[in-house]
């Protein structure tokens, strides 16, 4: 959330780990500050800081390049060190400048899905080639998606009530920790209630193994996805570690 924070600062920490874990370093820019006003100020930004957004990361792409003779202030560490950058979105502002910047863009479908399909295709068509240091050649996409896998199909879809009480409760002006699953949620709901989590929730593969691999198989056939970024809302931690492995175990197969 890059304007909660100064460029320079930004480039040291991500140099400091690059340093420290060579090549395994990635730094996703978002525009969104993610907080509240008083956050804000506690952070002390200003609070039209995301608009400078563009100028911020082209300013930190700076940063990163190989300090010049004479150059009065550098990145220490993270002049000349390889991080790469993302440009991370949920709405089409981020598509279009991953795509002028030349960028990878991941895109937040796991909770905005609503504009998934037009924010990859604006990011793909108007993608630009760059020899900026960090810079692709090519576009290339990363996509959210929620997973929740069990053993059956029944236990998953009962595991991800947690995540549908847990977006009712921000849409309600409520938001809080992940709550424990249970069994009646739709039921309770207001039909707007219900459509906005449906459309919500949509990006979203529910089931036993075999459910899941044709889920996620279908998700990235659909939205030609290069890379996938999976959340796992489920409350118990047990389950969600066995939701991942399931889902390793499902993908190998």
């Amino acid at each position: 959330m890059l304007p909660n924070h100064a460029p320079l600062l930004i480039a040291e920490q991500f140099g400091t780990l690059a340093a420290l874990h060579p090549g395994r370093i990635d730094l996703g820019l978002g525009r969104a500050p993610g907080s509240d006003p008083a956050t804000s100020r506690a952070l002390r930004r200003d609070p039209s800081a995301a608009d400078t957004f563009p100028q911020d990361v082209l300013e930190l792409m700076h940063w990163f390049e190989p300090a010049q003779p004479g150059q009065a202030v550098q990145a220490v560490p993270g002049a000349g060190i390889d991080v790469p950058i993302w440009i991370l979105g949920s709405s089409l502002f981020g598509a279009q400048l991953a795509a002028a910047l030349g960028l990878p863009f991941a895109f937040a479908s796991h909770f905005a899905p609503r504009l998934l399909h037009e924010a990859v295709t604006l990011y793909r068509s108007r993608f630009t080639p760059s020899d900026r240091r960090g810079a692709l050649r090519t576009p290339y996409v990363m996509l959210g998606l929620n997973v929740t896998a069990a053993d059956s199909d029944e236990e998953a879809r009962y595991l991800f009530t947690s995540a549908q009480q847990m977006f009712v409760n921000v849409r309600r002006g409520h938001p809080g920790p992940l709550p424990p699953p249970r069994a009646v949620v739709l039921e309770d709901l207001a039909p707007w209630e219900r459509a906005g989590m449906e459309e919500m929730l949509a990006v979203a593969v529910v089931g036993s193994p075999d459910t899941v691999r044709r889920g996620v198989d279908t998700f990235v056939e659909r939205t030609g996805a290069d890379e996938l970024m999976v959340v796992c809302p489920v409350f118990d931690h047990a389950k969600r570690l066995r939701s991942f492995e399931l889902l390793m175990q499902a993908m190998r197969g």
